[in-house]
């Protein structure tokens, strides 16, 4: 198995209308700044041998100025031991709610879609939603209504259109690629859209 680049993914996601943050390869705290253009971003240290970034120190979230040019030799130093690694600049998306979309092969049922809370949420509470693919929105609807957090995911009919919709196209882009996992956690929801902040797709 291998993990797909970065961009190989986004761009997949971009085939399936799927929304994601605004990133960018960079090769120095200069080069991270003047992506900033002033506001905040986060900075992830991208690496095959190390495929959960939170977990392995790998992501300072939320900085801006002068923070980035520390940050960006702290992420270095931390990222040392996973060469080859990539540094990648994304934008900080504030405020909203975290899900998680995920797609696993089983030995029996073949390719399943994911959904629950994103973050440390979807481990820490249980809460989440597995369907065999392919899925309809009947489907991709009830996957929504069955969680204990569906107040917090989808509040209204027009969130829980659009999430319903999100799990569509993700099961269909993990369906129609060559991947043995896709997981996308988070998804943020937020002011009536999403965008999808981290991206993992294993061959």
């Amino acid at each position: 198995m291998a993990l797909v680049e970065y961009f190989e993914a986004e761009r997949l996601l971009k085939k399936y209308k799927i929304r994601s943050v605004e990133s960018r390869y960079v090769k120095s705290a200069e080069e991270a700044e003047k992506f900033s253009a002033g506001g905040r971003i986060v900075l992830k240290a991208v690496s095959g041998k190390a495929l959960h970034k939170s977990k392995s120190g790998l992501v300072v979230a939320g900085i801006s100025g002068g923070e980035i040019g520390k940050a960006y030799s702290a992420l270095e130093r931390r990222a040392a031991k996973y060469r080859p690694y990539r540094i990648l600049a994304q934008k900080m998306v504030h405020g909203g709610i975290e899900i998680i979309i995920g797609g696993s092969e089983d030995v029996q049922f073949g390719k399943m879609i994911l959904l629950g809370l994103g973050g440390i949420y979807v481990e820490a509470f249980k809460d989440f939603a597995l369907r065999v693919c392919p899925i309809n929105m009947e489907e991709a609807l009830s996957m929504i209504r069955q969680l204990r957090s569906r107040k917090i995911i989808a509040p209204d009919r027009a969130s829980e259109k659009m999430v319903a919709e999100l799990i569509l196209k993700a099961a269909r882009m993990y369906q129609g690629g060559r991947m043995k996992e896709l997981d996308l956690n988070p998804i943020i929801i937020h002011d009536g859209t999403y965008d999808a902040v981290d991206i993992r797709m294993i061959k």
